[in-house]
């Protein structure tokens, strides 16, 4: 992924390709292998609709983002989601319901999108919420939480819907973890790793880039202890500078340069693991995915978004249907005005352009 890709190729082997490293990843453990090679067939049956709205000058993207609570159990430094206000302590009253949250997922389905990211807030708060995705197998749902409050509740969860897979966040070991989300994190972390492990449960590791722990991060020994923990699937995100005195901490053009070749080595010397770059990936793919391009996001009043990092809405999809959301005014204008194809400082560009956005509104 480290050369130049055609944007469809990217969007429409994207989910594939994911899905083949996960059985390959997981032959060991049957029933896991059973669930992924029958995903794998609905990811086909998914492609196949994109290709037909396609076919018909409709863009369906595969991914989508749900930020199902803006509540957060934790304070960690640089959260953009406290920054912008999204994220607060409380459960705020407007918040989707189950039914409401059930409804656009099966609606994602019926339209071809075979991944939804389940975010917050801290999105396991909302046993409701994932209870209900779990009944959906056709739609694989990593769950992006901080792994603090999973129960043996959800590991029996986990354990009988399979489409639901915790991505873990982690910063590096225990200093650098505990640095920015708190004392005593890292360890939590960690015995949630080993309990998955210990039931052969699929997860993975949410690590955030930042010019403090991009080397860290990206070592073979850390890799090494990420592979023994059990994660299959490792999304590196880069840092979005949510104020301008932790700018310094968004990797610039000579770090992303220097991740961009670091994750080349990594993925040919741990193929039995799956690495995911944002925006790293989106470059090769002709510039940002956000914005109905590749995925948008639905934030947890059912406002949809460009992305998590862009939080501007002029449609709600509780008023109409997912499809319409997806080709927003919004949505048509960073696209037809090559918004999304900009370069940018680092972290994001709708987030860096974020006035223009504003004026489009």
């Amino acid at each position: 992924m480290d050369e130049k890709l055609d944007l469809e190729r990217y969007l429409s082997n994207g989910v594939e390709n994911i899905v083949k490293g996960a059985i390959r990843a997981t032959l060991k453990d049957p029933r896991e292998s059973i669930f992924m090679a029958k995903y794998a067939i609905a990811s086909k049956e998914a492609a196949r609709k994109r290709q037909k709205a396609k076919e018909q000058s409709e863009n369906i993207p595969p991914f989508l983002i749900a930020s199902i609570t803006s509540s957060c159990n934790l304070h960690c430094a640089g959260c953009y989601a406290r920054s912008n206000h999204t994220c607060s302590d409380a459960e705020a009253v407007s918040q989707l319901t189950r039914e409401e949250w059930e409804k656009i997922f099966l609606e994602a389905s019926d339209l071809g999108i075979g991944f939804i990211l389940l975010a917050g807030g801290e999105p396991m708060i909302r046993k409701d919420v994932i209870k209900a995705a779990g009944t959906i197998p056709e739609i694989i749902f990593p769950i992006f939480t901080n792994g603090t409050i999973i129960d043996e509740e959800y590991y029996r969860m986990l354990d009988q819907s399979r489409n639901l897979i915790p991505v873990i966040s982690i910063e590096g070991h225990q200093v650098k973890t505990d640095q920015r989300r708190g004392r005593g994190v890292y360890q939590k972390v960690i015995s949630a790793m080993d309990s998955l492990k210990e039931r052969h449960l699929t997860f993975g590791a949410s690590i955030t880039l930042t010019t403090e722990n991009m080397k860290e991060v990206t070592t073979d020994e850390f890799i090494h202890t990420l592979g023994e923990k059990g994660a299959k699937v490792v999304f590196y995100v880069e840092f979005v500078p949510v104020t301008e005195d932790t700018r310094n901490l968004a990797p610039g053009a000579e770090e992303r340069a220097w991740i961009k070749k670091r994750l080349s080595q990594i993925r040919k010397q741990h193929p039995e693991m799956i690495f995911i770059s944002f925006p790293g990936d989106e470059k090769t793919s002709g510039g940002c995915l956000a914005a109905g391009r590749g995925f948008f996001h639905i934030n947890s009043h059912g406002g949809a978004e460009p992305c998590p990092f862009s939080p501007y809405s002029d449609i709600n999809v509780i008023e109409t249907s997912l499809r319409e959301a997806i080709h927003s005014d919004l949505f048509q204008k960073l696209q037809n005005q090559n918004i999304l194809i900009e370069d940018h400082a680092g972290g994001c560009v709708l987030f860096e352009k974020k006035e223009l956005v504003e004026a489009l509104l």
